[in-house]
């Protein structure tokens, strides 16, 4: 299982979900992949929770998967939020505002882990930005029950290239995709995330997103284990050149991805 002891900055590392029930979402996601819940006892913490496999033994550090944390405001949807490490979170806040992104949290200190921003692209999209301290980002990635992916998807793409171009230093690759797009995103030669292009085929209300895939040894049994455990399948298991994957709800709302892979996701 590949461990991750650092990232690049500009490179996808770390994704927390925003629950209305976090007890439920551990229960859940604890039933689909095997993640054990460890909530923070600092109440600075606000009950945060770190997700971590199941057959850890000893300390979590370094084991790390994913967390998930109440949400904190009215109104707020459920959702998975991806963090992109950086080498400078003030200086990444500055390249949001100046390429005509907003800024939703500005940059703050976290409990001596890092530093971190919550913003939207110029297409509203979430994001957040982490610089690193002690907390580098998800201990294990690509195996089976682990985050793998994330994946933008919005209206215009041209915007989008620009956009994190500017912030992140991201290079982009499109390709043709059924009635649609494909844009791979890059960094110094490396895949590092996607971008599909929403067409009309898609909700006309549905926002640009940003959206998390999580590994999996069987897609179909994935999906309808996710069902079972009270979640819904909204895109069910089908294939794509890299694997096979879906898109499913958690019994809260929240949508993420989960993708069996034939091809190595590093070199896809």
């Amino acid at each position: 299982m590949p461990q991750m002891t650092s990232y690049e900055p500009g490179t996808p590392c770390w994704v927390d979900l925003s629950s209305p029930d976090p007890a439920v979402a551990e229960a859940f996601y604890g039933g689909l992949f095997g993640w054990d819940a460890h909530t923070s006892p600092d109440p600075d913490a606000g009950g945060y929770t770190l997700f971590t496999m199941a057959d850890t033994l000893g300390g979590i550090q370094g084991h790390e998967l994913a967390a998930v944390m109440p949400i904190t405001e009215e109104g707020q949807p459920p959702v998975w939020t991806t963090y992109v490490s950086v080498a400078d979170v003030d200086a990444t806040a500055k390249k949001v505002t100046g390429a005509g992104g907003t800024l939703l949290m500005e940059p703050m200190d976290v409990m001596g882990q890092g530093r971190m921003a919550i913003f939207t692209d110029d297409q509203g999209a979430v994001v957040g930005a982490w610089q690193p301290l002690t907390f580098r980002g998800a201990g294990f990635v690509n195996d089976p029950n682990t985050y793998c992916w994330s994946e933008l998807a919005c209206r215009d793409i041209d915007k989008a290239k620009a956009f994190y171009r500017e912030v992140f230093g991201w290079q982009a690759e499109t390709h043709p995709f059924g009635s649609s797009t494909y844009t791979e995103w890059t960094l110094n030669g490396s895949s590092i995330g996607g971008m599909i292009q929403m067409n009309e085929m898609w909700p006309e209300d549905l926002p640009a997103h940003w959206m998390p895939y999580f590994a999996v040894e069987d897609c179909d049994a994935a999906a309808e284990r996710a069902a079972d455990l009270g979640g819904a399948i909204s895109v069910p298991p089908h294939d794509i050149p890299i694997g096979r994957f879906a898109v499913l709800d958690d019994p809260s709302g929240a949508f993420f991805s989960v993708i069996r892979f034939t091809t190595d996701p590093a070199s896809a």
